[in-house]
C-alpha cells in the first residue's frame, strides 16, 4: 500500500502553505467575532511567522510528509495529527510568554483549537483528494490500454467467453448484441445487452459507444472482426461529453483564462524580457497546429530554442532537456511549463481548452494518419493545453510515442466529460508542484 516518494521537501513545502493558511483564516476569525484589536496588522504577521516555524517543527519530528500513502491510512493520520498537535503547543506557549496578545484568554483558547481543526482538516483533505487523483489515474491508465469488445448473443456460452474474457484483462468487454428485440435493455452480469438485427444498427452502437474494437463469438471462442464494422483503423470514437457540458468547458476556459492572463502577465513580461536579452527577438513562437474540425491555427509559445532550431526546413521533435537547440533562458522556461503561458491566449480565442489533447503539425499527422487514421476522431474537440495522454505518455519525441498518445486521446474522447477534466486539470497540478517531468 506504501509507495516510495522523492519528492519530500515539496510535500513539506505545500503542508507548510496549508498550515499557514489555516492559521491565517483562524486569526481573522478571531478578528471577526472580537472587538477592533490594536495592532492587529502586526499581530497577524507575528501570528503567521510563529505558526510556519512551528509547522516546520511539527512536521519534522513526526516526519509526515515522507508518509505517503495511496489510501489515508491510520498511520499517516496519526503523524499529521501529531504533527498539528506539536505546532498548536508552540503557539500556545507563545501566546503564554505574550508574544501573541488577545483579548481575552477565551479568545486565545479559541484560536488555538480552530487553528487544530482547520489545519488537520485542510492536511487530510488534500491527502485524501491527491490519493483519489492518483488512483484514478492508474485505473484510467490501466483501461485505456484495453482493447474493446462486444460479445455476439446472449446465451450460456456468451457469458460464459464475457466472463472469461474480462478476468484475462486484456480486453474491456462493453455489452453484448442481441437480434431479439425482447432482450434489448436485459442486464447479463453487470453488461446490458444491446438489440443489432442489422449491420447498420451495429454501426450506430459503435458511434454511441465510441468505437468497439472487435466482435467476439463464443462458438469460436476467439475474436473475430465483424465485417460490417469496418477495419479497426476506421471505427467511429465519439465525443462522449453533452452539450450543457460543453456549455460549462467553454464558459470555464473563457473565464480562467482572462483571470490567469491578468494575474500572469508580470511572470509574461519577465519571460519575454529574459529571452529578448539572451537570444533577441521574436520573443513569441508561432507554429500551425490543426485544431477543432481540422481547422488550422497558430499556436502561441515563449520561444525556447535558438533562431535557427528547424533551419533545415524539416520539422523536428523536441527531445528533452537536453535537446541542444534549447537557449538557457528556454530550457528554464520549459523545466517550468512557462513557455507554454501564452497559450493562455490561444484558450481565450477559442482555438484551445485548457483540457483536450495536445494539436499537432500537419507534416506529423500525415505520418499518423498513415499508421492509424482514427486521428481524425479527435477533430470534434477542441485540442487542449494539457491532455491525459501527456500526464501518462510525456512529450513525444518519435513516431511510436505519438501512436500511443492516440490510443489514450482517443480514451479521452470516449470518456469526455467536466468531470474527467477536473481529474485531469487536477493531476495535471499536482504533478506540476511535485517537478514531475512531462
Amino acid at each position: 500500500m506504501k509507495r516510495s516518494f522523492h519528492g519530500g521537501r515539496l510535500i513539506l513545502l505545500q503542508d507548510m502553505v496549508l498550515s499557514a493558511v489555516a492559521s491565517l483564516l483562524c486569526i481573522l476569525l478571531i478578528r471577526w467575532l472580537s472587538s477592533p484589536i490594536p495592532g492587529f496588522t502586526r499581530i497577524v504577521l507575528r501570528w503567521i511567522g510563529l505558526s510556519v516555524v512551528a509547522s516546520f517543527i511539527g512536521f519534522t519530528a513526526t516526519r509526515s510528509p515522507r508518509v505517503v500513502m495511496r489510501y489515508l491510512s491510520i498511520r499517516s493520520t496519526v503523524r499529521l495529527l501529531g504533527a498539528v498537535l506539536i505546532k498548536e503547543a508552540i503557539l500556545s506557549i507563545c501566546i503564554l510568554a505574550g508574544l501573541i496578545q488577545l483579548p481575552t484568554t477565551a479568545y486565545a483558547v479559541l484560536l488555538v483549537l480552530a487553528d487544530l481543526v482547520v489545519s488537520l482538516a485542510a492536511l487530510l483533505i488534500i491527502r485524501f483528494f491527491a490519493a483519489e487523483l492518483t488512483l484514478e489515474n492508474e485505473r484510467v491508465a490501466s483501461d485505456a490500454s484495453k482493447s474493446t469488445a462486444l460479445i455476439a448473443g446472449t446465451g450460456d456460452d456468451s457469458v460464459r467467453l464475457a466472463m472469461q474474457t474480462e478476468k484475462e484483462g486484456k480486453i474491456a468487454v462493453v455489452g453484448f448484441i442481441s437480434s431479439n428485440k425482447e432482450e434489448e435493455g436485459l442486464v447479463l452480469g453487470n453488461k446490458i445487452v444491446y438489440y443489432c438485427p442489422t449491420a447498420q444498427s451495429l454501426d450506430s452502437l459503435q458511434w454511441r459507444l465510441g468505437g468497439v474494437d472487435s466482435i467476439l463469438f463464443p462458438k469460436a471462442g476467439i475474436s473475430q472482426d465483424d465485417e460490417s464494422a469496418g477495419s479497426e483503423d476506421d471505427l467511429p470514437q465519439t465525443d462522449a461529453m453533452t452539450l450543457s457540458g460543453h456549455v460549462l468547458k467553454r464558459s470555464f476556459d473563457l473565464v480562467l483564462s482572462a483571470l490567469l492572463l491578468i494575474v500572469f502577465s508580470p511572470v509574461m513580461a519577465l519571460c519575454a524580457i529574459a529571452i529578448r536579452i539572451e537570444d533577441g527577438e521574436p520573443v513569441l513562437y508561432r507554429q500551425e497546429r490543426v485544431g477543432r474540425g481540422g481547422r488550422k491555427f497558430n499556436i502561441l509559445k515563449f520561444r525556447s530554442m535558438r533562431l535557427d532550431a528547424e533551419a533545415g526546413g524539416c520539422p523536428a521533435l523536441y527531445s528533452g532537456d537536453d535537446d541542444p537547440r534549447l537557449t538557457r533562458v528556454g530550457k528554464f522556461l520549459r523545466q517550468h511549463h512557462l513557455d507554454e503561458l501564452p497559450q493562455l491566449w490561444n484558450v481565450f480565442r477559442g482555438d484551445m481548452s485548457f483540457i483536450g489533447y495536445r494539436p499537432e503539425r500537419e507534416y506529423y499527422i500525415n505520418q499518423i494518419m498513415e499508421r492509424n487514421p482514427r486521428y481524425r476522431y479527435l477533430y470534434q474537440i477542441r485540442p487542449g493545453v494539457t491532455s491525459y495522454a501527456t500526464l501518462y505518455n510525456g512529450y513525444t519525441d518519435s513516431l511510436e510515442k505519438m501512436l500511443t498518445r492516440l490510443d489514450l486521446d482517443l480514451y479521452y474522447l470516449r470518456n469526455h466529460s467536466v468531470w474527467f477534466d477536473v481529474k485531469v486539470l487536477g493531476l495535471t497540478f499536482l504533478s506540476i508542484v511535485s517537478g514531475r517531468k512531462f
